[in-house]
């Protein structure tokens, strides 16, 4: 196993908010061009509280590559690292972005951009708990998670995963535990995926 490392980098995924590409399950209630607009606030929202958490500059990793033109007008500015998703699913992409960053000296922060709950504070925090955890989650209520933290890389946590199941988050923490690794479990937020999610998202703003 590789060594525990310092300093946490929050890696935002992300695909760009480009209409009829993103929140595909809100189109029936926002249409392409409303989708698209949430899709793009909560990118705008999530980027200015993972700035706001101090922990250094947070990181895009955006489908396609944040530099290409899909993103013209789209991108967040400022305080801000650019990165490709690369190639694969989901969960070998986020394999990917985590064991780099690790090999790269930091600890790693996973989350999205669905979940108004997961501000500055809750970021902050779950930096701190990696300081004596080797792993934190945030688990979803759909079942999924909206944050998932490592001090320490095993692809297995991303492996054969069925990420659009409902059993994501249990079967995330099952695999860390089979690996005798110490997780912190925080509460379960709520993400925004379906029409009814919106209530949410508006007290949220």
């Amino acid at each position: 196993m590789a060594a525990r490392v310092s300093g946490t980098r929050i890696l935002i995924f992300a695909k760009a908010p480009v209409p009829g590409k993103v929140k595909t399950r809100l189109i029936p209630a926002l249409g392409e061009e409303g989708a698209a607009r949430i899709a793009h606030e909560m990118l705008i929202d999530t980027v200015a509280e993972a700035v706001a958490a101090g922990l250094g500059p947070p990181e895009l990793c955006g489908d396609p590559d944040p530099t290409n033109q899909a993103w013209d007008g789209l991108r967040p500015g400022g305080y801000l690292r650019l990165s490709a998703q690369g190639e694969g699913d989901l969960g070998t992409r986020l394999d990917q972005a985590a064991q780099r960053t690790l090999l790269g000296g930091e600890k790693v922060l996973l989350i999205g951009t669905d979940c108004p709950g997961l501000d500055a504070e809750r970021l902050a925090e779950a930096a701190r708990r990696l300081d004596d955890h080797e792993a934190i989650i945030y688990p979803a209520e759909d079942g999924g998670y909206v944050l998932l933290g490592l001090a320490r890389h095993d692809p297995s946590i991303f492996s054969g995963i069925v990420w659009s199941g409902a059993t994501v988050a249990v079967d995330t923490i099952a695999r860390i535990r089979a690996l005798g690794w110490s997780i912190h479990i925080g509460e379960t937020l709520r993400d925004i995926d379906e029409p009814a999610d919106l209530i949410a998202w508006e007290m949220g703003k």
